[in-house]
């Protein structure tokens, strides 16, 4: 469901709060209720909503009808009537008027957010037409070449500035008329008026060049040697309904060509050059794969090295590099997983019942081993009727080990770590305003964050200055992926530090199962 602002027009006190604690629990945000047409239009301009519900009849001297035209024609707001009049005359009013949606009272709230969602699709998909249209116009009227566009029949529909300069006809003047009569071409040789391009590529479906040199015969009788080429366009039914033809005035490139021949020294060099770059590539070629080779070969003589007995610097630098080619490693796979994850949406994961008892001692017990090696304490509270959450097993565990991750590099040694995870009933009164079940971890850790750096802990590549080298080592990803995880989950994540503690707040709700979305429930 869709985060959509939504102005509401409705004269009738009761019922537009009634519509609007619907929209409320539907999500939506309603923006706010008026009950006249002069009014809504006025509030349409200033808040520029996602939709207006409106119902017909209104207080004031427009009705609901004139209101929605004036809304959609001025601003592009789509307008979903909200009304109980059904009789066939408003109807009638309403459908000449166009609406995105036409829904009777009394309705269901599924009825409503079904027809709400439908609504902004469809206006979505119009701004993206619409969009799409001025992009191709744009690109059309500043491409290097002349073009023309017709219907089926061979009427023409568009031709760019390029093309009103080299036939000497305005757009304006052509729309309409049939391209035989604008674009006119004969062979260069005998002067016989060649067939339309555009006419034989509606004919015979395919895209065709002009074989012979041919020349454009302007409005004002001027000659100019062209090639083109022209092109059917098909829907996706694979119907003809059209057709473009692209030509360009090749006086130029002749008189490049003519220059060329004349100059026999001047071509000897471009040859030369041609050699001289291909032997170019053929350098780079070998010099590249000469890096890669030692690369390759130094990698694994490092672990070969490892592996047998030894000691002193030598070694030490070895373990070096070794961490170093693994750290690059780690950079380029959360790199690549972070950009995957922007690149992606919350369709692809998989929501499923995950018991919280059975994952976690797994999940931790590694940063167990770890938190030991560095002489932390690490304590995870867990309530014993905790019930299984609905989220994606994958990503649930790759957030929660990247904060304890996190949390160990940052704590100094004898420092405390915990995870706390809260369901509803063990959860503060102040975290259940609604009804909605919610799953609550915390993971805080005895290091504090100065309070000017907070903003900027979920940025790329981001480290707290003047931390301990050592501690920072990683990839400085970890929070983006985080963050990112947490937005996939349907989640909140807060963060605060103060008194020697830093703490990462995690809210989640059961994860919904969108259109296209896996459902993996057990």
């Amino acid at each position: 469901m869709s985060d959509a602002n939504i102005l509401v027009v409705e004269d009738e006190i009761i019922v537009a709060k009634d519509i609007q604690n619907r929209l409320t629990r539907l999500g939506y945000t309603v923006l706010g209720v008026v009950d006249n047409g002069e009014e809504a239009i006025r509030q349409a301009k200033k808040f520029r909503p996602d939709l207006v519900l409106m119902d017909i009849k209104l207080k004031g001297e427009m009705d609901g009808i004139e209101a929605a035209k004036l809304i959609y024609t001025c601003f592009h707001i789509p307008v979903i009537y909200l009304t109980a009049n059904a009789d066939k005359i408003t109807i009638e009013r309403a459908r000449k008027a166009e609406p995105f949606g036409y829904i009777i009272k009394p309705f269901k709230e599924r009825e409503l957010s079904i027809t709400i969602e439908i609504t902004l699709s469809k206006h979505q998909l119009e701004r993206k037409l619409q969009e799409s249209e001025k992009w191709l116009t744009t690109v059309l009227r500043s491409i290097g070449d002349a073009v023309i566009t017709s219907d089926h029949q061979g009427t023409i529909t568009f031709i760019n500035p390029l093309a009103e300069a080299l036939m000497g006809w305005k757009q304006e003047d052509v729309l309409g008329k049939m391209a035989t009569e604008v674009f006119q071409t004969a062979d260069e040789r005998s002067h016989v008026p060649l067939e339309s391009p555009i006419l034989q590529a509606l004919h015979q479906g395919t895209t065709i060049h002009l074989l012979e040199p041919a020349l454009l015969i302007a409005r004002d009788g001027k000659k100019i040697p062209i090639d083109d080429s022209a092109a059917p366009i098909k829907d996706d039914q694979g119907n003809i309904t059209g057709a473009v033809l692209i030509f360009r005035d090749v006086t130029e490139r002749r008189q490049a060509q003519e220059a060329l021949r004349k100059q026999t020294e001047q071509m000897q060099l471009l040859e030369e050059l041609e050699r001289l770059n291909q032997l170019k590539d053929e350098f780079l070629s070998t010099v590249s794969h000469e890096l890669r080779t030692p690369l390759s070969n130094m990698r694994m003589a490092i672990q070969m090295l490892k592996n047998a007995p030894n000691s002193g610097r030598g070694q030490r630098y070895l373990e070096i590099l070794q961490a170093e080619c693994d750290r690059e490693i780690e950079l380029i796979n959360d790199f690549l997983d972070l950009q995957r994850l922007e690149a992606a949406s919350s369709q692809f994961l998989c929501a499923e019942s995950v018991s919280l008892q059975d994952m976690l001692p797994s999940l931790i017990e590694p940063f167990r081993t770890r938190t030991q090696e560095r002489q932390q304490n690490l304590t995870i509270n867990l309530p014993p009727e905790l019930p299984p959450i609905i989220s994606d097993r994958a990503s649930l565990e790759r957030m929660l080990a990247e904060l304890l991750n996190n949390a160990c590099k940052y704590t100094p040694a004898g420092g405390e770590i915990i995870l706390n995870v809260l369901y509803k009933s063990s959860m503060p009164i102040s975290l259940l305003a609604d009804s909605t079940p919610k799953t609550i971890f915390t993971i805080s850790n005895q290091a504090e964050i100065p309070a000017a750096e907070l903003p900027r802990i979920f940025e790329k590549f981001y480290r707290v200055p003047k931390a301990d080298p050592w501690k920072q080592g990683g990839t400085g990803l970890g929070l983006a992926l985080v963050q990112k995880l947490v937005e996939q989950l349907q989640g909140d994540i807060q963060v605060e530090s103060c008194h020697g503690w830093t703490t990462f707040t995690i809210c989640l709700t059961p994860l919904t199962t969108n259109v296209g979305q896996q459902a993996c429930f057990h």
